[in-house]
């Protein structure tokens, strides 16, 4: 039960806060101008921002307490979040590119 009450918490965050960062970065793109084409590709690096979140801070306050909980290697949160805001900032290079 505790497994299944862990999965709807994982579930509700990542869908809560994927469409506030979606929608924070979807309005960014449209005020900014960036084509809306591409914003696929930073609505990808909220996906990845969350995950690192997840594995770090959130597994821990949950009701599912395993043994073989870890956090990511520091290296692998920051290789994950590098590459999170290099997509980020790729739709404007595409989108300056193609102009």
């Amino acid at each position: 039960m505790k497994i299944l009450l862990e999965l709807l918490r994982i579930i509700i965050i990542f869908v809560f806060f994927g469409s506030l960062g979606v929608m924070v970065i979807r309005n960014t793109y449209k005020s900014l101008e960036v084509t809306e084409t591409y914003s696929w590709i930073g609505e990808i690096s909220i996906l990845i921002i969350l995950f690192v979140l997840y594995k770090n801070k959130w597994q821990f306050t949950g009701c599912y307490k395993r043994k073989d909980r870890e956090k990511l290697a520091k290296r692998v949160s920051l290789t994950l979040i590098l590459i999170s805001i290099v997509l980020i900032i790729s739709p404007f290079i595409i989108d300056s590119l193609l102009v």
